[in-house]
């Protein structure tokens, strides 16, 4: 199976995993209706219906036809056929393994072995896959993360958050966690902030 096809079959079957399409394609496999006889049979509006088979329309799973000043809707057997059966060669995907996160860059860092080994478990790439809760493990993550303020600029929030959010989404907590260690300094009410000489012990 290629991978335009793995994608034409999930993208599929996105559009079969709504109830109202799948109801619609049902109704059709009868026979062919017009907008308004769907909407009676599914209790539903004709501007919902003709969304619906917009979007069948697009999939090629649906065919539209005039009969005089109507729009009759029919159910494409063949297309329909054609791409269920695309499940039969799900079998040759060839599975391929995510790339690894690349750590090296932990290696380079003053670290003791204990922190060395906290880094590399808690980091994939350059970011926290979680953050640690015990104060051991926390801290030379902190003092790490303070080296990114420069000695004797004052950042403000905002760019705080920017910089701690490239690490871990809860960059709120980071920033709570560097000012309650004394590694960041804060104005009252958070006016602004900068790294503290504890940051460079």
């Amino acid at each position: 199976m290629t991978q335009g096809e793995l994608n034409a079959l999930l993208s599929l079957f996105k559009t079969l995993s709504d109830e109202t399409r799948l109801r619609i394609i049902g109704l059709l496999s009868h026979e062919p209706l017009r907008v308004g006889e769907l909407a009676e049979r599914l209790d539903l509006t004709e501007p919902t219906v003709s969304h619906h088979l917009s979007n069948l329309r697009e999939r090629g799973l649906v065919n539209v036809n005039m009969v005089g000043t109507s729009h009759i809707y029919a159910l494409d057997r063949r297309s329909l056929e054609r791409q269920v059966n695309l499940v039969y060669r799900l079998e040759n995907i060839t599975a391929q393994a995510a790339p690894k996160p690349d750590n090296s860059w932990i290696d380079a860092l003053d670290l003791d072995e204990a922190d060395r080994k906290t880094f590399k478990d808690y980091f994939s790439g350059t970011r926290l896959k979680s953050i640690p809760t015990k104060e051991k493990k926390l801290r030379p993550i902190l003092e790490w993360l303070a080296q990114k303020f420069a000695p004797g600029v004052r950042y403000t929030e905002r760019e705080v958050n920017a910089m701690l959010k490239e690490i871990h989404p809860d960059y709120a907590r980071l920033r709570r966690e560097l000012v309650e260690t004394h590694l960041l300094s804060r104005e009252g009410g958070g006016g602004a902030y900068w790294r503290t000489p504890d940051a460079d012990e």
